[in-house]
């Protein structure tokens, strides 16, 4: 019986990778062998080994790109290893860990799991199907169960939700206002449509996040954050929900980090200064949001 149920699974992976071929861009053979490479890596880790910083530290020096996903003339899954920005820096690293937790090692695989967190539902369906917006991406992969929110209890004893004392409601709108910053928006009226479509079906919601005031807490104090979670930096920007993304990392200090893809340093690093520290210089954010691989252990013993 068990023989023949991974058989299946084998079917329809198989199938699966087939259907992903014709939607996905040319790629060259470095990207594919790296991949693979990583994922052969990945699988030979002791057991208890945090797969999310695993796979970010080996990504770390990659060169810093903004807007990597922009670059096409129509909308197809690309994979690029050699630039990377805080989007896709996170979707890749959560790609190959979810890959490794299946127990494969094969770059179909690895691109099956990378087209269905990037896109609403797993369904890469033109431009307007991508979660261009982070919160679409939090719903989109909350609802195929690869992540979960985080977001306190209303009967904590130190405050309601605590740490996630403050609430930002929903207000993107950027993208619909700003057609002409998007290449493949600037002349396409029904991608303007949809975009704007999607932007009305998470406008209004109330969303908690941990105000900057208290990031300078002990790892105690945060007990809620762990290594390799993916934070979301809050912003006031108008339009926008979230300016920036990252992993967390405790540092030897203590305090909390942020492993990310860095306009600043120009590649992918773990910054130096606090998270505390770096979003003091940063007027516009104004906190951040947590969000765990479902199942919370990311070792490989997870498959």
């Amino acid at each position: 019986m068990g023989s023949k149920k991974n058989t299946l699974q084998d079917m329809k992976h198989l199938l699966l990778s087939l259907l992903l071929a014709a939607s996905t861009l040319a790629v060259s053979a470095n990207d594919s062998i790296t991949v693979e490479q990583m994922l052969t890596k990945g699988l030979r880790q002791p057991q208890h080994t945090n797969l999310m910083l695993y796979y970010a530290n080996q990504l770390k020096g990659i060169p810093y790109v903004a807007k990597t996903l922009e670059v096409n003339a129509t909308e197809q899954l690309a994979v690029n290893l050699t630039s990377l920005d805080c989007t896709t820096l996170v979707e890749n690293v959560l790609a190959l860990c979810l890959t490794t937790q299946e127990r494969r090692s094969h770059f179909a695989d690895f691109k099956r799991n990378l087209l269905r967190i990037r896109y609403r539902g797993g369904v890469l369906n033109g431009y307007a199907s991508r979660n261009h917006y982070f919160s679409e991406w939090i719903l989109s992969n909350e609802q195929l169960g690869i992540v979960q929110e985080v977001k306190g209890h209303a009967n904590d004893r130190r405050a309601p939700y605590y740490p996630f004392v403050e609430q930002q409601t929903l207000r993107c709108t950027y993208m619909s206002e700003h057609p002409e910053l998007y290449p493949m928006l600037r002349n396409d009226m029904e991608a303007r449509r949809l975009i704007a479509a999607n932007e009305q079906r998470i406008n209004g919601r109330k969303v908690r996040y941990i105000p900057k005031r208290l990031l300078n807490g002990s790892r105690k104090e945060l007990a809620c954050i762990q290594d390799g979670d993916i934070l979301a930096i809050v912003t006031k920007k108008a339009g926008l929900d979230i300016s920036h993304i990252g992993l967390a990392v405790w540092g030897k200090d203590g305090r909390l980090h942020l492993l990310n893809a860095s306009q600043i340093h120009k590649k992918v690093v773990l910054e130096p200064m606090t998270l505390y520290e770096y979003m003091q210089k940063h007027s516009s954010q104004i906190g951040i949001r947590v969000i765990k691989c479902k199942g919370g252990r990311y070792s490989a013993s997870a498959a």
